[in-house]
């Protein structure tokens, strides 16, 4: 990634432009990279903070979505930051999710895509091979609607995250927490207006967690990208960025 990394206070984050706050959250596998397509398109109108979840840092007994959840107010608090526009893909979008039931007070608006929340089919049920750098590079190929999206790099860096063991546990932890905190019954609570930006290939939270979540939603607006899976921001950063747009013009001029 292009951006300056900060370290302060025990956080590490991005921190770019001027203007009303974008704080986007990465997810389970994820990276600050994941978003260099947003932060590109954004930053001369807001300011775009990104802040790495401390997934791998958590006492295993407190690894979980909560935790992610309060860790956010923490930052959030420290960098003095309100009047958020919160936007999570995977496991970053149930991290806002769980974030938005809490602090209502703090979010302006809600952005998912690919969120987790509802159902997620992220390793297919089975075990991470950790011997198999093939099967890695099919999992990653499987989060995206064109495989060539999961470049070498890409696979070299859950590789060498599914080879570390206490990495390996934390993020069983974290996705067996995942599962557990369903979020069906809690969303009808969020009223703000919400943004869905879904890949219409999605395998991984597929299109029908969109539509469920756009039904439970009071105040929701859905975007669909074809040709694209788990991660639009990485595979449709175009499409993905025009349909940002869009969303944050339209809640701007209900204001």
């Amino acid at each position: 990634m292009s951006y300056e990394l900060k370290e302060e206070n025990g956080f590490k984050y991005i921190d770019e432009g001027q203007g009303e706050t974008l704080l986007l959250l990465h997810g389970l596998m994820g990276a600050l990279s994941n978003w260099e397509d947003v932060v590109d398109a954004f930053k001369d109108q807001y300011r775009v903070v990104l802040p790495i979840l401390p997934i791998y840092d958590l006492p295993l007994l407190t690894t979980g979505v909560k935790s992610l959840s309060k860790f956010v107010h923490k930052f959030i608090k420290y960098k003095k930051l309100s009047n958020i526009t919160i936007i999570g893909n995977s496991l970053g979008g149930h991290v806002a999710l769980i974030y938005c039931l809490a602090h209502p007070e703090m979010i302006k608006t809600l952005v998912l895509t690919g969120s987790s929340g509802l159902y997620e089919n992220a390793f297919g049920g089975s075990f991470p091979r950790r011997e198999s750098r093939e099967f890695i590079k099919e999992k990653v190929e499987y989060t995206f609607y064109d495989p060539a999206t999961a470049t070498p790099e890409l696979v070299d860096d859950v590789y060498e995250t599914i080879n570390d063991r206490n990495r390996v546990i934390k993020i069983l932890a974290m996705a067996k927490s995942a599962i557990r905190h369903n979020m069906g019954k809690d969303v009808h609570k969020i009223k703000i207006p919400v943004g869905l930006i879904w890949g219409r290939n999605d395998k991984i939270t597929p299109p029908e967690v969109a539509v469920e979540f756009n039904q439970l939603f009071p105040n929701s607006t859905l975007y669909w990208i074809d040709q694209c899976g788990h991660a639009p921001m990485m595979e449709q950063p175009e499409q993905f960025n025009l349909y940002l747009s869009e969303f944050l013009n339209k809640v701007t001029q209900k204001v």
